[in-house]
């Protein structure tokens, strides 16, 4: 059965699993196949997730081209919520949150979602050069223009709070990556919660995968794949060894449920964060009806406590 809970500030009602769009880009995934995708998202709907979430930037644009593709005419029974703030230019990747970019990039993600209106229109990183008072006023305008519906927050740490803080009630959702595998946001994303009103979504809540339980300390991905770099430190080094010592965690809870350990990862934010949101992507049918067995059941309490134990920052 599909938990919902109401995004604060808003009116929207939506399923606490949320199928994140990254994967739908393309790129940096290994083998992603788009009839695969489609799929998964005909699965997520057949199943009650109405909560989508994608970025101009995922595969420049290729995600929202797919998303719009496997909506087809259920658009309007969903969810979505897209980003801006990364522009790509001749000279690299620049974060720009400018009035000028934010409406173009509005336009670019209305025509390749096929939509005329996004349901939540997110920061994806602060430019630190446009003031937020600005930033805010375009999203108003554009809200009363009635192009977004709501806006919500990504990827802001607690340097960023003292500009945020003053527009209490304004933004809906503030995103950010957290999991039992990296819980260095925590704070962030329960401050926000406490003092913004915005409602915490997590996304890398499967540690890109290492709490599924597919993999062990000799796992080798191919280079197409983004998590063969060395940045993607939870496949390396110590931190991989780490993440492993969970995973062995989760296996006993995980069969006391009768869930995947992956469902026990995505139960755990959804009860250490209460009301939270869980964004998850998938690249096929079968990873959706997975992560589906995180819905119904709680952690006990003990069982709380050994993941909270094992999985904080020391």
């Amino acid at each position: 059965m599909m938990e919902y809970t109401t995004l604060r500030n808003s009116e929207l009602r939506v399923s606490r699993l949320c199928m994140g769009g990254c994967p739908m880009g393309g790129y940096g995934w290994g083998d992603v196949q788009e009839k695969e995708l489609i799929e998964a998202i005909h699965t997520a709907l057949d199943k009650g997730i109405n909560f989508f979430d994608t970025a101009d930037t995922y595969g420049l644009g290729q995600s929202e081209l797919t998303l719009a593709k496997g909506l087809g005419n259920r658009r309007k029974d969903v969810v979505i919520e897209t980003k801006f703030g990364v522009r790509f230019s001749n000279s690299g990747t620049v974060y720009d949150n400018s009035p000028a970019y934010i409406r173009e990039a509005l336009e670019g993600s209305l025509k390749r979602l096929n939509t005329d209106y996004i349901d939540i229109y997110v920061i994806h990183y602060r430019d630190h050069s446009t003031p937020m008072e600005e930033v805010v006023d375009t999203l108003k305008t554009l809200q009363s223009e009635g192009k977004i519906r709501y806006f919500g927050l990504s990827n802001l740490h607690s340097s960023d709070f003292a500009e945020v803080l003053p527009f209490k009630g304004d933004f809906v959702c503030c995103q950010d990556e957290y999991s039992l595998a990296n819980r260095s946001n925590e704070e962030a994303l329960l401050t926000l919660d406490k003092e913004l009103m915005a409602t915490p979504l997590t996304w890398g809540s499967l540690g890109q995968g290492i709490l599924t339980g597919k993999y062990d300390k000799s796992c080798v991905f191919d280079s197409k794949d983004r998590r063969s770099r060395d940045i993607y430190v939870n496949f390396h080094g110590d931190k991989l060894l780490k993440n492993l010592e969970i995973v062995e965690a989760m296996k006993p809870i995980a069969q006391a449920h009768n869930v995947s350990i992956a469902a026990v990862a995505i139960r755990f934010i959804l009860d250490y964060l209460k009301d939270s949101v869980v964004l998850v992507g998938a690249k096929r049918p079968a990873q959706i009806s997975g992560n589906l067995e995180s819905m119904g059941w709680h952690l006990s309490e003990e069982e709380l406590s050994i993941l909270n134990n094992i999985s904080k920052i020391q």
